[in-house]
């Protein structure tokens, strides 16, 4: 049986043949630094492993603040990241139909008990981190940008993740570059960068059993992200899944607390070098990409499309007029194959596998904003007669409301 032609739900670049073996021009590390403009960047097993690693290390310098005040939508691995180091997450809303902490929200939530504000640069969009660093400054605390979705993206001064005190960028599967599952981790000082090497040797141990299973996962990751092979390794278990009515595992949200913490071998270091000098042309080419496509979304009465001047494009984020018209979207364009999905499920009080955290009981930018959005594939797979399908069920739905 032929598999289904898919779109992968964000646009990853996808690894050549070439990437697997070979000659490594440099490390990655050093790669990703000459890029960022950055003295040190830290190899890590996941984005979530880096915050774990940043955040151990600061808890161990300030260990009288315990808080880590971070948006109320976000992905679920970042409270678990900040409980895995033995501190206390704090949720604080976001501003109205925004993906941003509300200022006067974040100021409220800081004192002498902050010990980081985790601005979030979500789907490639640039968070207001000048606000957020001299609110956490103010307060004593440090900034640490989750840049998880953003690896490529520019603010006024730089690159999205190098802003703030600590920045860390997600290397996992669709996140733009991928060895599968790593993080990159980048600190504003050396005292700061020798403090994250030290922690990352005390709490990341070797385990072959995991870097074995991480690079299976690679290699079939390599093989299988192509619009036919990701019919067979995306589009099944995500109709499996919303048959079942089981959300969480249609968008890959079944996070556990003791994710792993190890670190990233050889090979898997070696393809994402290799594959490094691809990554800002496919960064470039989906940003032209989606600012050709936007003016079609913008044009939809009804419809808001996130953009900004200097963020990437890895999904085009939209937000609805409310939740009933953008399930109406998804109930039509979920199971299509043209990359149609949800971010995040809940916002983050609504996940049952997390426990009660402070500021959850005061959330509803965020509830509103986890009903009313959704997102388009950036992919270059998604051709024009499927991206114009898209936007004329959309169109269609808005116009009965």
């Amino acid at each position: 049986m032929k598999p289904e032609r898919e779109t992968p739900p964000t646009a990853g670049l996808p690894l050549r043949l070439a990437d697997l073996g070979g000659t490594t021009p440099a490390p990655l590390t050093a790669l990703a630094a000459a890029w960022l403009g950055v003295e040190e960047v830290q190899l890590e097993c996941s984005g979530t492993a880096a915050l774990t690693v940043a955040l151990t290390a600061l808890a161990e310098d300030m260990p009288s603040r315990r808080e880590v005040a971070i948006p109320a939508f976000t992905c679920p691995l970042v409270p678990l990241a900040i409980r895995r180091a033995g501190l206390v997450p704090r949720l604080v809303d976001l501003g109205p139909g925004h993906f941003d902490m509300d200022p006067q929200r974040l100021e409220d939530a800081c004192g002498p008990l902050t010990l980081a504000v985790v601005p979030t640069h979500l789907g490639g969009r640039v968070a207001d981190v000048e606000t957020a660093n001299a609110i956490a400054h103010r307060a004593g605390a440090v900034t640490i940008e989750d840049a998880a979705q953003a690896l490529g993206a520019r603010c006024p001064n730089g690159f999205a993740g190098t802003q703030g005190d600590i920045g860390f960028y997600s290397l996992a599967a669709g996140k733009g570059l991928s060895i599968f599952e790593g993080g990159l981790l980048v600190g504003r000082d050396e005292a700061l960068r020798a403090r994250f090497r030290r922690v990352a040797k005390q709490i990341a141990r070797w385990h072959p059993g995991w870097e074995i299973r991480r690079s299976l996962e690679l290699a079939a990751y390599a093989a299988f992200y192509r619009p036919h092979g990701l019919g067979w390794a995306y589009g099944r278990p995500l109709r499996r899944a919303l048959r079942r009515g089981d959300l969480l595992s249609a968008t890959g949200e079944h996070f556990a607390a003791d994710f792993p913490l190890h670190p990233v071998g050889r090979w898997r270091r070696a393809v994402g070098a290799r594959a490094f000098h691809r990554l800002p042309v496919f960064i470039e080419a989906t940003t032209q990409q989606a600012l050709a496509r936007a003016p079609r979304l913008a044009a939809i009465p009804g419809l808001h499309l996130f953009s900004d001047k200097g963020g990437t494009w890895p999904y085009l984020m939209l937000l609805l007029p409310d939740e009933a018209l953008r399930d109406a979207v998804l109930k039509r364009l979920w199971t299509s194959g043209h990359g149609v999905t949800r971010m995040f499920v809940h916002a983050l009080p609504d996940y049952r596998y997390l426990e009660s955290m402070p500021g959850d009981d005061d959330v509803a930018h965020a509830r509103d904003f986890a009903a009313r959005t959704l997102s388009i594939s950036n992919s270059p797979w998604l051709d024009e007669a499927a991206f114009e399908h898209v936007c004329a069920v959309i169109e269609s739905v808005l116009a009965c409301r």
